[in-house]
């Protein structure tokens, strides 16, 4: 079981519940150790003083601020100390339309939870009300030294929350990004072609049907050298189109998809088979009733 994160009270209006946070994703990456090639060696990484070479114990190591021709050094406590919200308080102080909130401001995502049973009620009730009024909380609150900006909002039975990024922390892509194009008037008839592949390719969403490959072949990399095997290369990154031939590659593209959707015979995507089980399984017969005695 995931332990949490961080605890503390949730309060909107004069409302107060005691919560616990607990990280909604994990991650499958495949970790590796640094060796030194031809040995079995782990290389670790030191903590150095740059100037004579030695090692520096954690205990005595601060934090420096370079202000330009000098270091402004802070201790941990000190920083603590002028953290806000001290108190582990998550106080939501206006509500958003999900909508209103642009995906790019989304960062990581936590499970909240009641802190006992007793304040199934305050939970149920907020997560019903943000799920009616199709709104999110906005909240700030700090976690491990840090002050976060986030978003608590109602899905299926609990209540999510998701930390956000802050205005500034958002790139404007038209001045990081100097060769986008604009806005421009695409040819109609490829246009035309482009939404038809869309629709061809369109599938109903169902995050159990995709997986991380990537992991799953440095997996078979790792188990094939520990065995002598040899493992088949990928293939390489496809070329970029050809601007003349854009409406071909278009055409081409929708005439393949609409093949492998017949040779399939119209297979479903996961969503629509699974609407298709329920519709096909059988009902239960409704278990008979205890008298009273």
């Amino acid at each position: 079981m995931a332990h949490a994160v961080w605890a503390g009270a949730l309060s909107f209006g004069l409302v107060s519940l005691p919560v616990q946070l607990v990280s909604a994703t994990e991650s499958h990456t495949v970790h590796f150790h640094q060796l030194q090639r031809g040995t079995s060696d782990r290389v670790r990484n030191k903590r150095v003083n740059e100037r004579t070479g030695k090692e520096v114990a954690y205990d005595d190591i601060v934090k420096g601020y370079d202000a330009g021709d000098e270091y402004v050094l802070v201790e941990p406590e000190e920083l603590d100390e002028i953290a806000p919200g001290r108190s582990k308080s998550l106080e939501i102080t206006g509500f958003v339309d999900l909508d209103a909130v642009e995906p790019i401001y989304f960062d990581k995502t936590y499970y909240l939870a009641p802190k006992g049973k007793e304040y199934a009620k305050v939970y149920g009730l907020l997560r019903e009300a943000l799920a009616k009024a199709n709104k999110a909380g906005i909240a700030t609150f700090v976690m491990r030294n840090r002050e976060y900006l986030v978003a608590v909002k109602a899905e299926d039975d609990i209540l999510a929350l998701h930390t956000l990024h802050w205005a500034d922390e958002v790139r404007d892509p038209h001045k990081e990004l100097p060769t986008l194009p604009g806005r421009t008037k695409p040819d109609k008839k490829e246009l035309d072609t482009a939404v038809q592949l869309i629709d061809a390719l369109s599938v109903e969403w169902d995050p159990e049907e995709y997986h991380d490959t990537y992991q799953e072949k440095v997996r078979r990399l790792v188990e094939a050298k520990r065995t002598g095997e040899t493992v088949e290369k990928a293939e390489p990154a496809p070329k970029a189109t050809n601007v003349v031939d854009l409406r071909e590659a278009l055409q081409a593209s929708v005439d393949r998809a609409k093949g492998a959707k017949q040779k399939s015979g119209g297979r479903q995507s996961g969503g629509q088979k699974k609407q298709a089980q329920k519709k096909q399984a059988p009902k239960k017969k409704a278990p008979a009733k205890k008298k009273a005695s």
